[in-house]
């Protein structure tokens, strides 16, 4: 085979989307050791940093901002409740609506986030700058591929 030819074959390495699963997963696994201490996982910390932007959100709206379904994130919102970090309300007018709302607890844990994120920020060794640039081009991506920001 032709070394120009065999040079655009696809191969894992290749692929953008298995550079992004990769990347995934190698943020997931340093994650892990900064939020045990907390007693959350990656996903139970979303829920929390989306709670510390905008406290008191309907459930049905913080899956939305997560994009997770009910299914992903009851069990979520259970375990962050049994851990003292939020608390289930049921809205007076509407039963069917329930708020998510975090405890005293839950709220001084914002503390340490920001270690947390300064301390992954420092493990991925690049300037903010460029941090910044790689949110936006993965946004941008997003978008382009019909999940609507």
């Amino acid at each position: 085979m032709d070394d120009t030819l065999k040079e655009k074959e696809p191969t894992l390495d290749r692929l953008l989307c298995f550079a992004l699963y990769g990347a995934a997963h190698a943020f997931n696994r340093a994650y892990k050791p900064l939020l045990e201490p907390l007693g959350l996982t990656y996903p139970q910390f979303l829920v929390m940093m989306a709670l510390w932007e905008e406290d008191g959100l309907q459930v049905k709206t913080l899956g939305e901002k997560l994009g997770l379904d009910s299914g992903t994130l009851s069990p979520l919102l259970k375990r962050l409740e049994q851990s003292g970090y939020v608390e289930r309300r049921r809205d007076t007018a509407d039963e069917r609506q329930v708020f998510i709302r975090l405890t005293e607890t839950g709220l001084a844990m914002k503390c340490h986030a920001m270690g947390i994120m300064q301390a992954i920020g420092e493990q991925t060794g690049c300037t903010m700058s460029e941090l910044e640039g790689l949110r936006d081009g993965l946004k941008r991506l997003k978008v382009n591929l019909g999940d609507e920001e």
